[in-house]
């Protein structure tokens, strides 16, 4: 029901900014949230930023004041502004989209990824 494709990652140095883009396209489906996460080998996928429809933005502790959740609701699109970039931040980053299932529940969909790689 939900394609989400994402573009902008790339190759930067650190200290430096790259903004991630993702759209959603189907049809038949309502957004409730929309966000982004990141996940390199041997770890576990992990937030960095979520947009609810009914609830506060949430950010992980460590990209507070440098990175940016948006979302431009007409074009079902959620960007990722990153700034002051750190080498550990190198991942790929996924986008998310939740939707309403099976009350109570969501489904989750996710885009294909992209790499996002910060230098020292």
């Amino acid at each position: 029901q939900v394609q989400l494709v994402e573009s902008g990652g790339g190759l930067v140095q650190a200290g430096g900014s790259l903004r991630l883009s993702c759209a959603a396209s189907g049809s038949g489906f309502r957004i409730i949230a929309m966000g982004w996460y990141r996940q390199t080998p041997g770890k576990q996928r992990e937030l960095v930023a979520n947009m609810p429809s009914g609830g506060p933005t949430n950010y992980a502790d460590s990209v507070k004041g440098r990175i940016t959740i948006s979302r431009d609701n007409a074009k079902n699109t959620v960007y990722l502004q990153m700034n002051r970039l750190k080498p550990e931040e190198t991942a790929v980053y996924y986008c998310n989209a939740d939707i309403p299932g099976q009350p109570p529940s969501t489904l989750r969909y996710w885009g294909q990824g992209t790499q996002v790689t910060v230098s020292s």
